[in-house]
């Protein structure tokens, strides 16, 4: 997780031939970046797996004052990784879940190789890893 002064992405290449085609050209300011990475042992306790993401991501917004949060997917991570289905519906999930609560909560799009640029706050909270 990442507290951005900015974050910026662009799509660059549609790699799920099951996601629509879209364009995104996307800035978002104060706001929790997470690069999440879904494992394969993570579809077996999603609910667990979800409640302690979404846990995480309020506690790490509280700590900067923002309700504005980015979900990326990462599969870059580990080498174990779960269904792309499986990885997108958590994502989903989580945001959700934030936005239920007050949060403006984002997914960028689910599939594809993104382009982006992260200005990251340089406090000790900037960067916090989580393993869930």
């Amino acid at each position: 997780m990442f507290y951005a002064h900015e974050f910026w992405v662009r799509t660059t290449h549609r790699v799920l031939d099951s996601v629509e085609e879209l364009d995104c050209d996307e800035r978002v300011r104060e706001a929790v970046v997470v690069f999440v990475h879904a494992e394969a042992e993570d579809e077996e306790q999603s609910s667990k797996v979800l409640t302690k993401m979404v846990k995480n991501l309020k506690w790490h917004a509280g700590k900067f004052g923002t309700k504005n949060v980015v979900l990326h997917s990462f599969s870059h991570l580990s080498s174990s990784s779960a269904s792309p289905e499986f990885a997108r519906q958590i994502l989903a999930d989580a945001q959700n879940r934030l936005q239920s609560v007050g949060f403006t909560a984002q997914m960028t799009p689910f599939g594809y190789l993104h382009e982006f640029s992260l200005h990251v706050s340089g406090e000790s909270l900037g960067r916090v890893f989580k393993e869930i």
